[in-house]
This record gives structure tokens, sequence and C-alpha cells, in this order.
């Protein structure tokens, strides 16, 4: 009955029949009083209508019990649209810890997207069914929002920072997914397909071609290149902190305050590093903004990311051990 009359896209991640099931219910209670409404209007109407030129309308003071009933039965209809609403949210702005990070980066007008072993797609996005995924998502110009339609899920894009959403594939096929963000003149021509694969058939594509470079080599090759590793000692001698076992920890600052060292936290490190001062250490790196693309970003990260199970270094004469800022 659905593909003979699509009212709304496939079925096909763990939040769609969530959103969906919400949707209806909302929809339903606003059909309910809207029957009920223009009901009451007719029969009203008729019932009440001047019958005779100098007919006078009987003085009507109201009833307590009607006035408390339309405001309470709305408030309580309300607070369960937000409640569960809400639960929605909060499951969707939560993400699992087991989830395969995939990197997305929007450019008018198109989509870069990066497997974890590296391997990329332009407007291509293969995942598995039934796992948890999420992306990692910046922008190399204006504002876009990555939108997939069958899976309920949107996330705004934006330059300089980073988004993040996840779901959980539960149907194999093909899915569109769009730019729902108006993001210039092909805005409309800016959009892909996610392929959601069995995991076996997941498995095989993902080592069937050659990728674009493993992005922790990668990223430790330009690193090095950088010059990071002249200040970024391991043993945290250097003029900048380490970056073992960084990443995910609490970062104490400067001014008193900690951080979570985050894929935010480290791209802030690189393009702005004076934003926030790891405590115990000089505002002496300078500002790579414009020296570095987002795929190098991406690159730098998650050789960052390898380093976190790495024991951080003791500073001496320091309460706790020293972590990490670009």
């Amino acid at each position: 009955m659905q593909s003979e009359l699509p009212l709304y896209p496939e079925q096909a991640s763990n939040f769609a029949p969530q959103v969906d099931n919400l949707v209806l219910f909302m929809i339903a209670v606003c059909a309910f009083f809207a029957v009920v409404i223009c009901a009451a209007v007719i029969y009203f109407f008729f019932k009440y209508q001047r019958r005779h030129p100098d007919e006078v309308g009987v003085p009507i003071h109201g009833d307590m019990r009607l006035e408390i009933t339309w405001i309470v039965l709305p408030f309580f209809l309300l607070m369960a649209m937000f409640g569960w609403g809400a639960v929605i949210y909060v499951d969707y702005r939560h993400t699992p810890a087991d989830t395969l990070d995939v990197y997305v980066i929007g450019k008018q007008w198109m989509w870069k997207l990066q497997q974890p072993n590296g391997r990329k797609e332009i407007n291509e996005l293969h995942v598995p069914v039934n796992r948890n995924v999420r992306l990692i998502m910046a922008s190399e110009d204006v504002i876009h929002d990555f939108s997939v339609p069958s899976f309920r899920v949107k996330m705004d894009v934006v330059p300089g920072h980073y988004n993040t959403m996840w779901f959980r594939p539960t149907k194999a096929g093909r899915y569109h997914f769009f730019c729902s963000q108006y993001c210039g003149t092909n805005h409309a021509v800016m959009g892909g397909w996610v392929t959601v694969m069995e995991q076996d058939d997941y498995a095989k594509w993902l080592s069937g071609a050659s990728a674009s470079g493993d992005p922790v080599a990668v990223g430790e090759q330009l690193y090095n290149d950088l010059a990071c590793h002249t200040c970024h000692l391991p043993d945290g001698k250097g003029r900048g902190p380490s970056y073992d076992g960084v990443y995910g920890s609490h970062v104490k600052l400067a001014d008193g305050s900690t951080v979570v060292a985050d894929d935010n936290y480290i791209r802030e490190s690189i393009l702005q590093p004076n934003a926030k001062i790891v405590a115990g250490y000089q505002p002496v790196m300078p500002s790579f903004q414009g020296l570095v693309t987002e795929d190098q970003i991406l690159a730098l990260t998650a050789y960052i990311k390898s380093l976190k199970d790495q024991p951080p270094p003791a500073r001496p004469g320091a309460a706790e051990p020293a972590t990490g800022k670009k």
C-alpha cells in the first residue's frame, strides 16, 4: 500500500518508526479537534440562529467546568507531545559508543565522504545494516544540511564547526539524501544516495577497492610535515602538550576550566590555537587557518584519535598528567 500511495518515505532506520508514530499522534489529535470544533460550529449555527427579526439571545454567563476542561485537556495533550518528542530528541543527540564513524564534508555543490579505512566517496555513502553509524560533518564554504528522509534524520553542516548525527539503518537498500538548507545556485542538485548493505557485503565492498590512504597514516605524515612533532613531544616536555592519551579526556585550561578533547576541540586547536590554552603552556602555537584543508584536519584528527590509548605523560610538578592541545 505504501509503494502504491507513498504518503511518506519508507521507514529504514531506528528513528523512522518513532518519528512517524509521534507525527501520526499529532495529526490524529489535530484531526479529532478539527472535526469536533467544526461539528460544534455547524450545530450551534443552526440551533441558535435568529428565527425572528426582533429575537434577542439569552445572556450566557459561562461554566467554570467548561473553562477548566478546555485549558487542562489541551495542556496534557501538548505535554504528551512535548515529552514524546523530547525522548526521541535525547536519543538522537546521545550517540552510542560503538558507532562506525564516517566523515562528511559539504561543499558547493557536492558531498565528500570518507570511510574509517580512508576510502572516499562523492555523493555516495555505503553503510552496513543494523550497525550504529555516526556522521561527523563540516562545511568548506556555506551552511548546508545533510538530510536522509527515509531515516528521518537531518543535521546542519556549518563552516568552522563539527556537527554529528547518528542512525542505525534497519533495512538494506538505496535511500536518497539531500542538502535541505539553501546553499546557492545548484542547491537543488546537491544530493546523493545512501546504500545500506548486509554486513558481509559491506566488509567485502570496503576491502574490495583501494582506499585513498589510511587516514591515521596520512594524518601521521601530515603531523610530521607540519612539524607538529617538534613541539608536541610524547614525553610532554615540549612547548606544547603531548597528544598521547588526550582524545576523549578532560583537558584543564589556563583559566581553570576544563574541556573535553573531542573532534571540535582538536579542530579548534589547529585553526584557533589561542582560543583554549592548556594549563602550564604558553600561547605560542601559530594558527593553521587557511594552511590545511578540511580533509587534512580530518586526517590529523584520526591520527590524534589513534593515540588515545597511549598513557599520557606526567609533567614534573603537576598534580595530574598533561593532556593535549595542538
